[in-house]
């Protein structure tokens, strides 16, 4: 079953062509890759398929709903992890759950049920009840994944779900991705500029270079089409660069903010 796709999606600012005829499937249960440098278009396919960004021409469907005609039963379905902070740092990890459950209209007498598992899942029970500003760059992300599934989406859009963060807490959200993919049977769409990442955590995974879809396939098959021995040289095959790749609460909505304007 097909839950994204779209055919010669495009959009335009102006002369300046974001994402330039972008045609790809993702199925029902798959964790699907969009691989590039900051400026590639990544983030502008994103929010074209969870409908904050009206395509230029062509067409996308999440779930069989067209991104612009049924943009309300696609909000209904979905879950959203942006580049940007998204926790509330003012108030506790407990708290940003229960608001985020209260958007999501999830049922009154669930909210406690879900927000408990949610916290134990995300391993962060014991830190319920600190300020999110406390938190460490890998809790932050582990929240903010909790607070885009309490709703139990069918589809995840993850923008870059671990920028900012060591090897250790990297590791940690790709756990985490697995096992919503597997607690909810959730289709996931990933953007990430780490070839590891790509790599490890992806079935499938689209290269986009300039706006442009160059390359599409599982990471052995993307190497093996190359003749690549790792998916970095590989993508030096397809697009002819490479992608270079660079805490606190402040340094990850730093570098967050810093990645959303390069887009």
């Amino acid at each position: 079953m097909l839950m994204l796709e779209s055919n010669l999606l495009t959009k335009k600012y102006g002369k300046f062509v974001a994402v330039d005829g972008l045609t790809l499937t993702v199925d029902k249960g798959e964790i699907f890759g969009l691989l590039g440098p900051n400026g590639a278009g990544k983030t502008t396919t994103i929010k074209m398929f969870n409908t904050l960004l009206p395509p230029t021409s062509g067409w996308a469907k999440v779930a069989g709903y067209d991104v612009v005609k049924n943009s309300k039963r696609i909000q209904a379905i979905i879950g959203y992890v942006p580049q940007m902070l998204s926790a509330e740092g003012s108030i506790t990890g407990y708290e940003n759950l229960l608001i985020f459950s209260k958007l999501y209209d999830v049922p009154k007498n669930e909210r406690e049920q879900r927000i408990e598992k949610a916290l134990e899942i995300m391993g962060l029970t014991d830190a319920a009840d600190r300020l999110v500003r406390t938190y460490s760059g890998g809790m932050i992300r582990r929240l903010e994944i909790a607070q885009a599934a309490m709703h139990r989406p069918k589809i995840m859009f993850m923008d870059e779900p671990t920028v900012g963060l060591d090897p250790l807490a990297r590791r940690a959200v790709w756990k985490l991705v697995r096992d919503l993919r597997e607690e909810n049977d959730s289709s996931i769409l990933i953007t990430t500029h780490i070839m590891e990442e790509a790599e490890e955590l992806c079935d499938r995974v689209a290269i986009m270079h300039r706006g442009r879809l160059v390359a599409l396939g599982t990471p052995t098959e993307l190497m093996a089409n190359a003749g690549a021995a790792s998916l970095d040289e590989a993508f030096i095959h397809f697009t002819g660069q490479t992608i270079e790749v660079g805490g606190s609460f402040k340094d990850i909505q730093r570098e967050r903010q810093t990645a959303r304007r390069l887009g």
